[in-house]
């Protein structure tokens, strides 16, 4: 069975013969008839009585009817669905996000959001390692990465934005005064730094910091668990240290911490993508993001 023989059968039983058919298909009348024939032929019934007045239904004409006008209309959904995903007007986008800052995620989502749920977005908040696996493997579209993270083989990495970092030290320390701090302020003060282990595209970003001032390795003092239990254990230490983070979802205001910016170093965020020509959805998320 072909789409075109339901579509002369629908034509014939809407137009009442096969002449006037054809003539609204713009093709002979000849065809109309050798396809309408081979589609009885192959469904196994006489769709049409074929009067020498007029063309009328027969019963199991009348019953298949309605049947081809569904699937000549859902062959039609089926053309104008993949024209829009050709030209990324509809489609789905698996994306793996990064948390914060300044709710950028919820931007990105609202610029590519079109109002009527043609094109839908799928987050997967996964750890960042887990991220760029998935985004190899197939699982994802793309991907946010913050740092200096190892990517595999096959992804690239575009960048998508910068974030200020922010020093954390005691409200009661001298460099609490300054308006803001940089790093060969703070080579005296121990660093509670998160193992590698733990998120290894900051650890590493922090160390090469450290280099890029001419410093070989930070003077560690004890592990970074979470923000606030850090901050409580800098704010409550006979000892002073700090501390250095992004933000996430907004400037923690802490008693006896003083939070300042870092001048100079800031926190790139990438977005992972597939090595080669960008498939119609991701296309439309550059260019969200470049917005």
């Amino acid at each position: 069975m072909e789409l075109r023989q339901l579509r002369y059968f629908v034509a014939v039983a809407e137009k009442g013969g096969f002449g006037r058919a054809a003539d609204s298909l713009g093709i002979v009348q000849s065809a109309v008839s050798t396809q309408v024939r081979r589609l009885e032929r192959q469904l196994g019934v006489v769709l049409f009585d074929r009067g020498t007045r007029r063309t009328v239904l027969t019963g199991p004409g009348e019953a298949l009817l309605p049947q081809a006008r569904a699937v000549l209309e859902a062959a039609h959904r089926t053309r104008t669905l993949a024209a829009e995903l050709a030209d990324g007007s509809a489609g789905l986008l698996r994306l793996g996000p990064v948390r914060g800052p300044g709710e950028r995620t919820n931007q990105l989502l609202h610029r590519l959001a079109d109002g009527t749920g043609a094109f839908r977005v799928v987050l997967r908040h996964l750890p960042a390692a887990q991220r760029l696996r998935c985004l190899r493997d197939g699982e994802l579209d793309a991907a946010f990465v913050r740092g200096e993270p190892t990517v595999p083989p096959g992804i690239s990495l575009l960048e998508a934005w910068q974030d200020p970092l922010y020093a954390a030290v005691p409200a009661g320390h001298p460099l609490a005064a300054r308006p803001a701090l940089i790093l060969a302020e703070l080579t005296e003060l121990p660093l509670r730094l998160v193992e590698r282990p733990a998120n290894p595209p900051f650890h590493d970003l922090v160390t090469a910091m450290f280099r890029a001032a001419g410093i070989p390795r930070p003077l560690l003092g004890p592990r970074f668990t979470t923000l606030p239990e850090t901050l409580a254990a800098i704010a409550s230490a006979r000892e002073p240290s700090w501390t250095l983070f992004y933000e996430v979802t907004g400037l923690p205001d802490f008693p006896g911490i003083a939070v300042r910016p870092l001048a100079g170093p800031t926190l790139p965020t990438w977005l992972a993508v597939p090595e080669g020509p960008p498939a119609p959805a991701l296309r439309r998320l550059l260019t969200a993001l470049a917005e």
